[in-house]
Parts: C-alpha cells; sequence; structure tokens
C-alpha cells in the first residue's frame, strides 16, 4: 500500500470512530434522559401510594384495625421519608404492609379501594420502566469502547430501584 491509502484509510477510521462516538454520547444522554422521566413518574406513584397508605391509617383505622392503622401510617411517613436514607427499603416495607391488607376492607369507600389497586399496578409498571431504562443505561456504559474513551463523563452509574 501506498502512503496516500494508508492516509486514506487512517482518516476513514477516525472519521468511523468519531461518527460512532457521537453516536454513542447520542444514546446515553437519550438513556440518561430516559432514566431520569421513569424516576419521575416512579417517584409520583410511589408518592401518591404512601398518600393513599397514610389517608387508609388516618381515616379508616377500624378497617384495617387500630394498630396494623398505626404501623401503615408509620410506613407510609418513612416512605415519604426515610429516616435512615434507605427509601428502597421503606418502601418494600410498605408495598408488603399494603399487599398483606385484606382484599375487602370493611367500611372503606370503594373509590380508595380502586385507588389503592390501580396504584399498585401502577408502581409496578414504573419500577420495571425505571429498571429497564438502568438495565438498557448501565448496558451501554459498561462496553468497552464507551468505557475506554470514559463517554459517560462524571455521571454516576443508575441504580436499579428493587
Amino acid at each position: 500500500m501506498t502512503p496516500d491509502a494508508w492516509l486514506l484509510t487512517a482518516a476513514v477510521a477516525l472519521l468511523l470512530l468519531l461518527l460512532w462516538t457521537g453516536w454513542t454520547l447520542r444514546r446515553l444522554d437519550r438513556l440518561e434522559v430516559r432514566v431520569a422521566h421513569a424516576w419521575t413518574a416512579l417517584d409520583a406513584q410511589l408518592q401518591r401510594r404512601a398518600g393513599l397508605a397514610e389517608e387508609l391509617a388516618r381515616d379508616f383505622p377500624a378497617a384495617v384495625g387500630e394498630e396494623r392503622a398505626a404501623f401503615l401510617g408509620a410506613f407510609a411517613a418513612d416512605a415519604r421519608r426515610p429516616v435512615d436514607g434507605d427509601r428502597e427499603l421503606a418502601e418494600n416495607v410498605l408495598g408488603r404492609e399494603l399487599r398483606e391488607l385484606p382484599p375487602e376492607l370493611p367500611g372503606v369507600p370503594p373509590a380508595l379501594r380502586t385507588d389503592l389497586v390501580g396504584t399498585a399496578t401502577r408502581v409496578g409498571l414504573a419500577r420495571r420502566f425505571y429498571n429497564d431504562a438502568v438495565r438498557d443505561t448501565r448496558a451501554l456504559r459498561r462496553r468497552r469502547l464507551p468505557r475506554l474513551l470514559r463517554l459517560h463523563g462524571s455521571r454516576p452509574l443508575p441504580r436499579y430501584f428493587d
């Protein structure tokens, strides 16, 4: 090969690397935005669920039992503002407590029961969408070239919400 052919080959390779880098940076930015939007949706559903649980515990303690209502109210408050900073754990405790409630709650309006069931479904979907976005972002950032070129900059690796 002549020196001109080598130069042309190197220029084409560099151009392809630059194009790939630009495409990957754009993809990483889109994934970061997707993670942020998914977190906003998940947070809204978690806040709604905690609000409904607080309402149930505050307004209908006889329907769930006085002791359980106190626990439910405390778990809901902790899910909104975790004392130990571990929101994931607080949300899991609240979700477990809500799942253990009997399906028929005497004296509780059907609209509140429906909201609780619907919110539980929406929390599950929002959690799945968020974790899918995190998985896609982590997969792209863990590939060899993006990691080697440090295309993520100083952004922290997003965490799953289990």
